[in-house]
């Protein structure tokens, strides 16, 4: 097996200790848990007191509240995701009603995966850290595609009908669909998606780049679904709608529910549980502002080009300033939850480093490749499991500890261990 020399390597004693604390018969404290623990090298690596011990049973080998959470969760999932693949299949059927014929719509379904594969290649690389789990994400692109894309369709067709009844201009009632009822149904659906996902999952929200995460991922799916029918409707002018929608404001949904995202993400940061009630309509209202000035722009210029470059892309360089300082923040709020377990001695100093910086995990990653698939594998788990426990660190930390936290902080000790274990060569 090769050793080629690699930026990162274990520390010195690393495989001595086997990156565990050494045996003691006094319960010691992780600082803020409010758990007593006891540590020994034969039982769970992080059993509470009273359960350690070469004989003692792991805690999550026992069903309870853990395991009935998992299945309301999974069955909430099928529910969410089958009602939006309804919607959605429903709602590019109708779109496929005006096609001349089955290559209009098989191309346009084809023309409105690139800017949704663009979105979703910049969302993944955002959330590459502590991925956000993916039956959740695909309940979420469902939500926008299917549910509120279905429930826009039907409001702001309604709306301009009836606009168009009253002011017998059907010139104002496409401005009034575009500035007013559009930015404040759509808006609101896709913020709902956001919601809903926060308050089923909300294990899953630890600040507010999960919630940029899962409204882009609405955004996205919500965008992909209109764009369809876009496409198929100006048929005759493909290139520049496909310029338009596709290149030059493939982010601009994102953007817009990127708002309520934040505020909702960041409401599961505050102490009181209900903080995303009075949160969430700011997030909002700045979504619908946003949404309706956009629109309201596109509407007066009528020039693509100039709608790029004057409002496209300093919003878009804007939001880009604002990720990169929240995935600061977050990598800096991992490190502080990893330091309090390091100083309880389950990480080394070096170990923290190499899982909080860009390049140190991709260190890792190369040095655990150098020992065989299986240790490159463990690597990944390795760094998965510790951004997993620094999420429910932080959560235990902000006054959001579930009643399983104990358990869970147990089973991802014990597979971040057990993982250290396999790429040092110690199994």
């Amino acid at each position: 097996m090769s050793t080629t020399p690699s930026p990162w390597a274990p520390r010195p004693g690393y495989h001595r200790s086997n990156g565990l604390p050494q045996p003691s018969t006094a319960p010691s404290a992780l600082p803020g848990t409010g758990q007593r623990y006891q540590v020994h090298r034969e039982s769970a690596p992080f059993a509470p007191e009273g359960q350690a011990g070469p004989q003692a049973v792991p805690a999550w080998t026992r069903p309870g509240p853990h395991s009935a959470r998992r299945t309301g969760e999974f069955i909430a999932r099928l529910v969410l995701a089958l009602f939006g693949a309804v919607l959605m299949i429903g709602v590019i059927w109708i779109a496929s009603q005006s096609a001349s014929d089955s290559s209009v719509l098989s191309t346009a379904i084809l023309l409105a995966l690139v800017p949704l594969g663009l979105v979703l290649v910049v969302v993944f690389w955002i959330d590459r850290w502590e991925p956000e789990p993916l039956p959740t994400l695909i309940v979420a692109f469902l939500w926008g595609a299917g549910v509120a894309t279905a429930i826009s369709m039907l409001v702001n067709t309604t709306v301009l009908y009836a606009a168009a009844e009253s002011t017998l201009s059907l010139e104002g009632a496409f401005q009034i669909s575009a500035v007013v009822s559009a930015p404040l149904i759509e808006e609101t659906t896709k913020g709902l998606g956001v919601l809903i996902i926060f308050l089923i999952w909300r294990r899953t929200f630890n600040g507010a780049v999960d919630g940029l995460v899962y409204a882009s991922v609405i955004a996205a799916g919500f965008a992909f679904a209109e764009n369809i029918g876009y496409f198929i409707r100006f048929w005759d002018s493909i290139t520049s709608i496909f310029i338009v929608r596709g290149l030059f404001s493939p982010f601009a949904h994102v953007t817009f529910t990127a708002c309520t995202g934040l505020a909702i993400g960041m409401s599961a940061r505050r102490r009181s549980p209900a903080a995303w009630v009075w949160m969430t309509p700011i997030g909002l209202v700045c979504a619908i502002t946003l949404h309706a000035i956009w629109n309201g722009v596109i509407a007066a210029s009528g020039n693509p080009f100039a709608m790029f470059i004057l409002v496209s892309l300093p919003i878009f360089i804007v939001c880009m300033g604002i990720v990169a300082w929240l995935r600061w923040a977050e990598r800096m709020t991992m490190r502080n939850r990893l330091d309090d377990y390091a100083r309880a001695g389950w990480f080394a100093p070096a170990e923290v480093q190499m899982l909080t910086t860009g390049g140190g995990r991709k260190a890792g990653k190369r040095w655990a490749s150098t020992r065989g698939p299986q240790a490159a594998y463990a690597m990944r788990v390795f760094q998965k499991s510790s951004a997993e426990l620094a999420q429910l660190r932080q959560q235990a930390v902000d006054g959001h500890a579930q009643g399983d936290f104990s358990i869970r902080e147990t089973e991802l000790l014990d597979r971040i261990t057990s993982a250290r274990r396999t790429f040092i060569g110690a199994e």
